[in-house]
């Protein structure tokens, strides 16, 4: 198995820490982007398995999350963070046989990158928030799913800083048990917490919410990427789902899967939630290798 090792690289003027294995490979670049509440630890099963393929394999600390840089200029809105993996991309000498993973708001942040650069990726693979308008869709219509979604509407508060921050993070704790219900997170939780336990990053990780729903800042001059948000990119897609996923309903992504463009297509995985790819690593990895591989 292909060995982790972890660098960093300023990139888009942020200095951005990511893991990497295969960078001896010849083969195209691999990027993936992780989701809240997590951080690059979450792709340590993937890593590996991506670079004994043949890839260059890389998972960067989303911005704001430890150790990547909090911005000085407090953009959070996804677009930032696509602009992010981009800028990731060049610098690391990613060709047009580039592929780019994403997972929660990793999955937005990869429609957004995949549609402002398509000729950037030749494959997406997304994970647990789906392609389209059904999320927006449900925020409209279904009340299971809007009351699932409540977090998004208290980290708009302020009080949510100290709330989320309390007692060693328990709150996330809470969230990771709501979302893959019967899975021990006890490991992952361990990993991703350092990633948020100073106020500065648990703040910067509630930004991207705050630009999203709230009066968190969003920059004019990426409005035309952040519009792209909700369009299904080009390139051929591969979407999963987890059939208990209690964070994102399974019926919205039956419903986004149902909507899918005919480059485009969803699988949905048995006995597992939110976090399918930590859940069950093997049988999700071998689902993604084999859509890279065709």
């Amino acid at each position: 198995m292909g060995t982790i090792t972890q660098h960093s690289i300023l990139a888009n003027d942020l200095n951005i820490s990511y893991f990497a294995a295969g960078l001896d490979n010849d083969g195209p670049l691999a990027i993936c982007l992780h989701g809240f509440p997590d951080s690059a630890h979450t792709w340590r099963h993937l890593l590996p398995r991506l670079a004994d393929a043949g890839y260059r394999a890389v998972a960067p600390f989303l911005r704001g999350y430890a150790p990547t840089e909090v911005p000085s200029d407090g953009r959070f809105q996804t677009a930032a963070s696509a602009m992010d993996a981009l800028a990731l991309r060049d610098a690391l000498g990613g060709g047009a046989d580039s592929v780019i993973i994403g997972h929660d708001w990793g999955a937005v942040i990869t429609h957004i990158a995949a549609n402002v650069r398509p000729d950037a990726f030749a494959k997406v693979v997304t994970m647990a928030v789906p392609p389209g308008n059904a999320v927006g869709v449900a925020f409209l219509s279904n009340l299971a799913q809007i009351k699932r979604s409540w977090y998004m509407f208290f980290f708009q508060h302020p009080f949510a800083d100290f709330v989320v921050g309390a007692n060693d993070l328990a709150y996330i704790d809470m969230l990771w048990a709501d979302w893959s219900p019967g899975f021990d997170a006890t490991d992952e939780l361990a990993l991703l917490k350092p990633s948020l336990r100073d106020p500065a990053n648990l703040q910067a990780a509630l930004g991207f919410y705050r630009a999203t729903l709230g009066a968190g800042y969003n920059d004019p001059a990426l409005q035309s990427a952040q519009d792209l948000s909700s369009t299904i990119p080009s390139q051929p897609l591969l979407y999963l789902h987890g059939r208990t996923d209690g964070c994102m309903g399974v019926e919205v992504a039956e419903f986004a899967a149902a909507e899918l463009t005919p480059n485009a297509r969803a699988e949905f995985v048995d006995g597992v939630g939110h976090f399918m790819h930590l859940e069950k690593p093997n049988e999700v990895n071998d689902i993604i290798l084999s859509f890279l591989a065709e």
